[in-house]
């Protein structure tokens, strides 16, 4: 049966991000504050917050595909990069060229790949700020 409607998978792909960063012990024990779609007002441990995304049609003549970036933000109380960048490289090892580790119902995740890490100044000196942006691709399973 051949697929009518396009669905977005923005939100189920997210959640899935969110949760395989959370279900990880080794990034959880890198983050006291946790991992985040929205952190608390008062948060005080180092901790990861998903960011904006960018969702664009990615179809072909036979399937419905989406190609999606994403950019998470690791923020640390520390001094340097060296903590912050720990963290990044963990999420890094754990999304990076690994489909798999996305389940997204309804979607079969293509590829998600690292664009960039990069590490940022705060204008407050208390915090490091990295970013992360993945780019992942999927394809609509019927």
């Amino acid at each position: 049966m051949a697929q009518t409607t396009a669905r977005n998978p923005v939100n189920a792909v997210q959640k899935a991000i969110v949760t395989t960063l959370r279900a990880d012990g080794a990034l959880s024990g890198m983050l006291p504050g946790g991992v985040h779609d929205e952190p608390p007002e008062r948060i005080t441990g180092d901790y990861l917050r998903l960011g904006d995304h960018l969702s664009t049609p990615d179809n072909t003549m036979t399937t419905f595909g989406r190609q999606i970036t994403t950019t998470l933000h690791v923020w640390t109380k520390s001094e340097g990069n060296k903590r912050g960048q720990d963290i990044a490289n963990r999420v890094i090892e754990l999304l990076d060229h690994k489909p798999a580790a996305l389940d997204v119902d309804g979607h079969k995740i293509v590829i998600i790949r690292c664009e960039f890490d990069q590490a940022l100044r705060d204008p407050n000196p208390l915090w490091r700020h990295h970013v992360i942006r993945f780019r992942i691709n999927t394809e609509q399973e019927d």
